[in-house]
């Protein structure tokens, strides 16, 4: 059944088409069925009707002496009888009579062929059936012969006669008919098919431009209308798509628009932010360096102060590194680097060299953007540093494909529900952080063509970068 069922069209054409040719197909068999039907009765009627009345005509002739004869009147013979059953036949017709025990038939039908529940209804009335003998369609009709006495009562003879009439040329003109309407028929299905081909196409081309069209609105061609014709429910349709797609284009631009506004917004606000946040860090500093000869509660404040004015110097860079993302301005510069000789140097400057367990190549070379890297390198050792726990691990590992590298912290590990939203931008699954440094990995990644991965271990977290060969 499933297989049967898979071979069944689904698309709405086919099923267009099986439908008109189904009801072409019913109707062609219904109106063939009614004519043939009708013919047919019209025809086996009328062949019965002048077989009945010529052979009542020819019985009511009949001057033969036969039952209770009248005084002085011969019996008949049996040559009378013959002459008599060859005078009621003739062309298309063969004659069976039987009288007193005696049966006359020519050579090609006998009383045999005659069916015994018509013998004997025949006995008291005249009586019709069809029948076929020796692969042929007859007409038979049977009765026997009636004879008014001297007194003008009606009386039987004995004699039965049964004749038959050839139905050949009634059934020849049959068949012509039922081959006429098979190739009526054949042809009606013929333009029925063919309408329905042309009423499918016209039907479903309006219904492909409209899926066309929602493939392109869908592919970002906002601008994607189709013409108007006529004013059926496609063509209304039609209209209610371009309306749609209107408003929609309307929306988007409103949002790009308004996102293109937020981008610049947040950009322009980080590099007003940076001139002030340079000259705070530096007076901090300043103050961090009287901090040890001031009272320990100043002292807590200064360095209280330089901390968060460095979460806001990196968050600041974080949002500039961004919002150059959004834009679209984000660039590579690649270069063949010593991999083992980058990755070091950026432990080295964050004052991370101890703290973690690098595993890579000294002589491993890769070409790819040494800047870019180095943040990648930075946010991921970073992250686990701080929301980890030792041992951090960091490994390199050149595959045919491309660079892998791998970080792992020993820590408590993310959360269940926290691990797919690691890279969302400021998602946070503790009050630390910026929720901003994954993201931009990533997006350096992706930049290379790229990927960064997270998956939890036991204990701690593991983080994979692979960046493909260029």
């Amino acid at each position: 059944m499933k297989a049967a069922h898979r071979l069944l069209p689904t698309g709405l054409r086919g099923r267009l088409v099986i439908t008109f040719t189904l009801v072409a197909i019913a109707a062609s068999a219904l109106v063939a069925g009614m004519g043939y039907g009708l013919a047919k009765n019209a025809l086996t009627t009328r062949t019965e009707d002048v077989a009945v009345t010529s052979v009542s005509t020819a019985l009511e002739r009949i001057t033969l002496p036969l039952g209770s004869l009248w005084p002085g009147e011969p019996a008949p013979t049996a040559q009378d009888l013959e002459e008599l059953r060859s005078s009621l036949g003739g062309s298309g017709r063969q004659v069976v009579m039987e009288y007193q025990d005696n049966v006359y038939a020519g050579s090609m039908l006998t009383i045999a062929d005659v069916p015994n529940e018509l013998r004997a209804r025949a006995a008291w009335r005249l009586v019709t059936q069809r029948v076929r003998v020796a692969d042929r369609l007859w007409l038979l009709l049977g009765t026997q012969v009636q004879r008014t006495t001297r007194g003008g009562q009606v009386q039987p003879t004995g004699l039965k006669v049964f004749v038959f009439v050839s139905l050949d040329e009634e059934e020849r003109l049959l068949n012509e008919l039922r081959s006429s309407l098979a190739t009526a028929g054949g042809i009606t299905l013929l333009i029925a098919l063919t309408g329905a081909l042309f009423s499918a196409r016209r039907v479903l081309l309006p219904v492909r431009r409209l899926r066309d069209a929602a493939r392109a609105l869908g592919a970002g061609h906002l601008n994607t209308r189709l013409p108007v014709r006529g004013r059926d429910e496609l063509a209304e349709l039609t209209a209610t798509f371009n309306e749609t797609a209107a408003a929609l284009e309307k929306s988007v631009a409103e949002l790009r628009n308004l996102e293109a506004m937020s981008r610049r917004f947040v950009a322009d606000v980080s590099h007003e932010l940076r001139t002030p946040l340079t000259a705070m860090t530096a007076v901090t500093e300043l103050l961090l360096e009287e901090a040890e000869r001031l009272p320990k509660a100043p002292a807590e404040a200064v360095r209280l102060v330089l901390h968060e004015v460095e979460r806001l110097r990196v968050l600041v860079e974080q949002l500039i590194e961004t919002s150059k993302f959004d834009s679209g301005a984000a660039t590579l510069s690649l270069e063949t680097v010593n991999v083992n000789d980058v990755i070091c140097d950026s432990l080295e400057i964050r004052g991370w060299t101890g703290a973690v367990r690098v595993e890579a190549s000294e002589w491993l070379t890769f070409h790819l953007d040494p800047r870019r890297f180095d943040v990648i390198v930075a946010n991921l050792v970073g992250n686990a540093q701080k929301h980890g726990a030792p041992p951090v691990e960091l490994t390199v590992r050149d595959t045919p494909h491309g660079l892998e590298v791998k970080v792992r912290d020993h820590g408590k590990g993310i959360p269940p529900e926290a691990i797919g939203r690691v890279f969302d931008r400021f998602y946070k699954s503790s009050s630390s952080g910026s929720g901003l440094g994954l993201p931009i990995a990533r997006s350096n990644a992706q930049l290379h063509g790229g990927t960064i991965s997270v998956r939890p271990q036991d204990p701690g977290v593991l983080f994979t970068v692979w960046l493909p060969r260029r």
